[in-house]
């Protein structure tokens, strides 16, 4: 005869195990809630974009994002993201490490003002640009009267065609503007975690500013420096509000990709503005795979941190 093991639990071992265990039941519907939502705000929109940009066709496709029109509008989104994405990640850097590591006045104010892009919204952002640099606006009035206060300056802005509203240094401004608090607000948290123990090491042992930052700090930070990068670069190309404002919207010359759709969509040219859209849904899938990537890699690298230390 073999014995039969029995295990006594405690009451507060019992109570312990009923609170943290839940019925197949309801376990089975709350993964089935989960999935029929992700089914029908992710996945059902995702397919309904592709299927709508190769309704007419894989040439139509291809004729649609050749036009010179999206060719104009892809260019010009790129290149406001190559601007303000590494303005952003230099900004983010230098906000963190001041906040992180250093004690001084104002540091909440400088927080709330990181934070302020969060608050606003995109089109007001646009809005105070045109505010600012328009033909009406602040600078402007002195700038383009009949008898501006600084001549010298209209004069070299009208001889060299220089425009910030309606132009392309709109489109930088606003998008700078909308993605700067991601870099930031990635690494403060990150570097506060860290604490200042590795930088205060370094510098007693004669290290400077410049060693302290690139061979301590950068190397602690690069993961989520490169996911704020990535969050930061996915705004950038996909910034509607602000934008609008200050784009003027003319067609191949200040139309980024969110506009160049709505003006297709507006001329009820729904495969073309499907088949643009898919540009940025293919991005999206991309930035979730570089998310993805990027968290893999940094608990990777905490886990053989641990055992390192064990």
């Amino acid at each position: 005869m073999n014995p039969v093991a029995t295990t006594f639990h405690t009451p507060h071992q019992a109570a312990h195990r009923h609170s943290t265990t839940e019925s197949p039941f309801v376990r089975r519907l709350l993964i089935g809630v989960a999935l029929v939502f992700l089914s029908v705000f992710l996945l059902v929109p995702l397919v309904c974009v592709f299927a709508q940009a190769f309704a007419k066709g894989i040439g139509f496709y291809f004729h649609t994002l050749g036009d010179p029109n999206a060719l104009s509008a892809i260019k010009l989104t790129l290149l406001a993201a190559g601007i303000s994405v590494p303005l952003n990640c230099v900004f983010g850097v230098c906000a963190a490490w001041a906040i992180a590591k250093f004690d001084f006045r104002g540091k909440n104010i400088l927080l709330t003002l990181i934070d302020l892009p969060f608050s606003v919204s995109p089109v007001i952002s646009g809005l105070i640009y045109v505010l600012v640099f328009g033909a009406q606006g602040w600078l402007g009035l002195y700038l383009n009267a009949d008898n501006p206060k600084f001549p010298w300056l209209a004069n070299w802005l009208n001889e060299h065609n220089f425009k910030i509203i309606f132009a392309v240094p709109g489109i930088v401004l606003a998008t700078i503007f909308v993605t700067f608090p991601f870099v930031a607000r990635e690494l403060i948290p990150l570097m506060q975690a860290q604490g200042r123990s590795e930088e205060e090491a370094a510098r007693v042992l004669g290290a400077s500013g410049w060693q302290t930052f690139w061979r301590v700090t950068l190397p602690n930070i690069k993961w989520g420096l490169l996911y704020g990068v990535i969050l930061c670069n996915a705004r950038a190309m996909g910034e509607f509000g602000a934008v609008s404002v200050v784009s003027g919207k003319i067609r191949g010359q200040t139309n980024t990709i969110p506009l160049h759709i709505e003006a297709l969509y507006d001329d009820y040219n729904f495969a073309g503005a499907f088949a643009v859209a898919s540009l940025l849904a293919m991005l999206a899938l991309v930035t979730l795979g570089l998310k993805t990537w990027v968290e893999y890699q940094h608990a990777r690298q905490n886990t053989a941190e641990e055992k390192i230390s064990l």
